[in-house]
């Protein structure tokens, strides 16, 4: 297993200096963010992002994420100029020495919360959602603007997207879905490049749009799309486990023991009744999640991927991108090595 660390550049309060800190860090996660989805990441970009990396004693492996523009999701004649584009994007970064690219799916929106500073009992703040919240919200009001939410989009954009999609079932997405794999994958297997899909967050459709990588069956579809360990997952237990039907340590050891697991994301959430959930400490009993049974199914199954620990709460007075702190995705860092290293121990 190899622990890695989400940065956004030279904007992130969280430096690298802090971040090569950290016991048994190995990899940044990374990306060009300043460049429209959809388009050709230059040269120039990545060389820095690599040189900014490895001068800090890091490896420049995982990319989290090159979008996919919606015109392939929606599955518009446009689409193969963009699906060009993304293969040239997985050429120049697998030359660039990147291993594996996380990407999404999702129509429109990437992960969704309610509220991004929810005073916990502990006083921290972390990332929730709550189902009451999340049905009183709408995005063409223009009146929110949460991470995760491409606010890039204007209002007669967002409202042009919301009628693109009104017009396609999950079928649908699910046809585009295998086109842009069959185009991309060959590509990847080209360039030693593992494709790592992020289940949809939450695991099921918002705002009236379509999600399908929700489940165990929707993953197994995915999977058999195209039979290739170049198609693979993200496998985030904050989302997916978000949803009480899906069995995280179940899923876990599944995927990890058919080697389609090419990245882990590691967090815990407090499902509550309704569904509504809260992001919490990593710690097995903060909340539903089991951590530990999620770390001994990828031990047991000789994980070798990467691991990030996922959004984190805001502690200890710390500001900044919510969810995307220093202090708690630390301490939930040396939780996840402290179990891995404990099974090393002790063996299988």
């Amino acid at each position: 297993m190899k622990l890695s660390f989400r940065w956004y550049g030279d904007s992130d309060p969280v430096t690298l200096d802090k971040i090569r800190q950290i016991p048994g860090m190995y990899s940044i996660v990374t990306a060009v963010y300043d460049v429209p989805v959809g388009e050709v990441w230059s040269d120039e970009s990545i060389k820095k992002l690599k040189e900014q990396t490895e001068n800090s004693g890091l490896k420049f492996e995982v990319i989290e994420s090159v979008p996919v523009h919606e015109d392939i999701k929606l599955g518009k004649p446009t689409r193969d100029k963009y699906i060009e584009n993304y293969k040239e994007n997985i050429r120049r970064l697998g030359k660039a020495g990147v291993k594996c690219i996380c990407y999404n799916f999702m129509p429109v929106f990437d992960w969704t919360r309610t509220q991004l500073d929810k005073t916990l009992s502990d006083g921290s703040n972390a990332l929730v959602c709550y189902m009451e919240d999340l049905k009183k919200m709408n995005p063409l009001t223009g009146e929110f603007s949460l991470p995760g939410w491409d606010t890039s989009y204007k209002k007669e954009e967002l409202k042009s997207l919301f009628d693109d999609y009104s017009k396609i079932t999950e079928e649908d997405l699910w046809d585009n879905l295998e086109y842009f794999l069959k185009s991309i994958i060959p590509e990847a297997e080209k360039n030693d490049v593992l494709m790592a899909i992020h289940p949809d967050d939450p695991p099921y459709p918002i705002f009236g749009l379509p999600r399908i990588i929700t489940c165990e069956k929707n993953v197994d579809r995915f999977l058999n799309i195209v039979e290739s360990r170049y198609n693979g997952l993200t496998l985030c237990t904050g989302s997916l486990g978000c949803s009480k039907t899906n069995d995280m340590v179940k899923l876990t050891a599944k995927y990890a023991k058919m080697k389609r697991i090419h990245f882990m994301h590691i967090r815990n959430v407090l499902i509550l009744d309704d569904g509504s959930f809260e992001e919490s400490a990593h710690k097995v009993d903060y909340g539903s999640l089991d951590i530990i049974g999620i770390i001994k199914a990828l031990y047991d199954n000789d994980f070798k991927g990467y691991v990030r620990p996922d959004h984190g709460r805001m502690i200890w007075g710390e500001t900044g991108k919510p969810g995307y702190g220093l202090y708690d995705r630390a301490l939930g860092s040396q939780y996840i090595m402290g179990i891995w290293d404990t099974f090393k121990s002790i063996g299988k």
